[in-house]
C-alpha cells in the first residue's frame, strides 16, 4: 500500500514538471529567429497568402493564449499539424512513424552496454590495479572520451567501407518492401507478416549504430559500476561475510553487487531517457530517420509543432524512467523507505 501512495505522489509531481516543461519549450520556440509561415510559404507568396496562413495558424493572438491554446489541444489528443518538416501532417504520425526505429537502438544498446559494463566494473573493482583493472579502465576512458559520431564515421570507412562487412547506413535494404504496418515496429510486423528475411537485414543495419551507442553507454556504466564496488567492498558488512566463511564469489554476488548497483541503475536510467528522446548524432550519422532524426529537422525548420511535441514526449519518458528506476531502488535495497 505504501509503494502505491508512493508511485501516486510521484504522478502528482509530474504535473508542475510538465507545466513547467511545456511552458518553457513553448516560449524558448517563439522565441527562435526567423518565421516559420514564410519558411513552408512558397517563395513569392503573396501578403494576403501570407496573412492568411498567418491568421489560421493563431499567431496574432496574444502568446499566452496561444499557449493555453495549445495546452488544451495537446490534453484532448491533438497535437498539431506539421509546418515544414511534412506540411500539414499530424505530428503524433510523425512522430510515431520514426520513434520505433529509436526504441529499437535504444533498448538492443542498453541491454547490451547493461550486461557488459556491469560484469566488467565489478571484475575490475575485484582485480584492482591489476592487468584486467587496466585494461577495463582504459577501454573506458576511451569511450567516454570519444564523441559518438565520430566512431560512427570510423566504422563506416572501415567496417563497412574497406571490408564491406556491414551496411553503411539507413535502417534497411532499398531493394526490400516494406512489411504491412500492424504495430509499426519493424521486428514485429516482419514476424507478422512471415518476411523472416526482413529481420535479418533490420538487424544487420542497425548492428553498427547499436555498436556505436553501446561502446559510449558502456563506458559509464563500467565507470560507475567499478567506483560503486569498490566503495561497498570497504563496508564492515562484507568484511563480516568474508569473516564467515562465505565463498567469494557469494560474497559479491549476494552482498556487494546489489548494493553497488543503485548509482548504476541511475546511469542507466538516464541514459534510457536521452536515447529516447533521440539520439540524433547517431541517428544523422547513420542515417536512421529516428526522432533524433525529426528533431533536428524541427530545429533548423523552425517547426514549432513538431518540436514541442518532441519535447513534451521527451520530458514524459524522463518522468516514468525516473520513477521506474526509484522502484529498482527498492528492490535492490530493501532499506531504502518511501
Amino acid at each position: 500500500m505504501s509503494m502505491i501512495k508512493y508511485i501516486f505522489k510521484r504522478i502528482l509531481t509530474m504535473i508542475p514538471v510538465l507545466f513547467g516543461a511545456l511552458l518553457l519549450t513553448f516560449i524558448l520556440a517563439r522565441a527562435m529567429p526567423g518565421d516559420p509561415v514564410s519558411v513552408y510559404l512558397p517563395p513569392r507568396a503573396s501578403p494576403e497568402e501570407y496573412m492568411r496562413a498567418y491568421y489560421a495558424h493563431g499567431f496574432n493572438l496574444p502568446l499566452w493564449q496561444q499557449f493555453f491554446i495549445y495546452l488544451g489541444n495537446l490534453f484532448t489528443g491533438n497535437w498539431g499539424n506539421s509546418l515544414v518538416v511534412a506540411v500539414g501532417q499530424p505530428v503524433w504520425n510523425l512522430i510515431w512513424e520514426r520513434f520505433p526505429r529509436t526504441l529499437d537502438i535504444t533498448l538492443f544498446s542498453m541491454i547490451i552496454a547493461s550486461f557488459i559494463g556491469i560484469k566488467t566494473g565489478v571484475v575490475s573493482a575485484r582485480h584492482r590495479n591489476k592487468w584486467k583493472d587496466t585494461v577495463f579502465r582504459g577501454t573506458a576512458l576511451v569511450g567516454v572520451s570519444i564523441p559518438v559520431f565520430w566512431l560512427g564515421l570510423l566504422l563506416q570507412y572501415f567496417i563497412s567501407y574497406q571490408l564491406g562487412w556491414l551496411p553503411i547506413m539507413h535502417f534497411k535494404d532499398p531493394a526490400y518492401i516494406d512489411p504491412p504496418i500492424v504495430t509499426g515496429f519493424r521486428i514485429i510486423d516482419s514476424l507478422i507478416s512471415g518476411q523472416w528475411y526482413l529481420i535479418g537485414d533490420y538487424l544487420v543495419h542497425l548492428a553498427l549504430p547499436v555498436f556505436c551507442l553501446s561502446f559510449i553507454m558502456l563506458a559509464s556504466i563500467t565507470r560507475q559500476t567499478r567506483s560503486s564496488m569498490l566503495e561497498v567492498l570497504q563496508q564492515d558488512y562484507i568484511r563480516t561475510a568474508r569473516a564467515k566463511g562465505c565463498k567469494e564469489k557469494d560474497v559479491i554476488k549476494k552482498h556487494a553487487r546489489k548494493n553497488a548497483l543503485i548509482p548504476t541503475v541511475t546511469i542507466i536510467g538516464l541514459n534510457v531517457g536521452g536515447l529516447l528522446g533521440g539520439a540524433f548524432l547517431t541517428e544523422t550519422t547513420f542515417n536512421l530517420f529516428g526522432v533524433g532524426n525529426l528533431l533536428l529537422e524541427a530545429i533548423t525548420g523552425r517547426d514549432y509543432s513538431v518540436l514541442n511535441a518532441i519535447v513534451v514526449m521527451t520530458t514524459l519518458i524522463f518522468i516514468i524512467v525516473n520513477l521506474f528506476v526509484d522502484l529498482i531502488y527498492a528492490y535492490l535495497d530493501p532499506r531504502i523507505k518511501y
